[in-house]
């Protein structure tokens, strides 16, 4: 395994909503020119608007899809809805950014209510350019069947980060 994919393992990204996979592009998510790194924690409040998401790839030809999703919902107790879609970007060129692509899923703002949840972006590559179907609902969604319906096989990159409910102390 590589040392890429081990803050996913410990975060148990890979096990709750990946199968292993070996990272072999490099994907920066930022916030508000703070960088995501797995496993650190934001506020709901740092997190309210969408982040630019980079993608090094080898060329504008190829293209990648990114989806963001909430794996702890309600809580990381019970995540018996497992899992909630926050986003869904498609037909990103490599080398560019989200804002290139076509959004399928509207960002939604994270609002964990119950302990500390996990964001989690996965990309993967598609084989060509190509319609992705949207899910019918943002709850329960899975992002392994999400790729096996679209026909795009292992992730190419993915961070995650920790977020739980904000007090309004917390905000000042």
């Amino acid at each position: 395994m590589s040392r890429a994919a081990e803050p996913l393992i410990v975060g148990r990204v890979i096990g709750d909503v990946l199968d292993s996979f070996i990272p072999s592009i490099k994907m920066s998510v930022t916030f508000n020119n703070k960088h995501v790194f797995n496993g650190h924690e934001f506020y709901p409040s740092t997190v309210a608007t969408k982040p630019r998401v980079e993608i090094q790839g080898a060329d504008m030809r190829t293209f990648f899809t990114l989806v963001m999703t909430d794996p702890d919902v309600p809580g990381p107790s019970d995540p018996y809805l497992r899992e909630h879609l926050h986003w869904i970007v498609t037909d990103i060129p490599g080398t560019t950014d989200a804002t290139f692509g076509r959004e399928v899923v509207s960002y939604e703002i994270p609002r964990p209510n119950i302990g500390i949840h996990r964001f989690v972006f996965v990309l993967f590559k598609q084989k060509r350019r190509e319609i992705i179907r949207s899910p019918s609902s943002r709850d329960n969604f899975s992002t392994r069947d999400f790729a096996a319906e679209n026909d795009l096989g292992l992730p190419v990159a993915a961070v995650y980060f920790n977020a739980q409910r904000e007090t309004a102390a917390r905000r000042r």
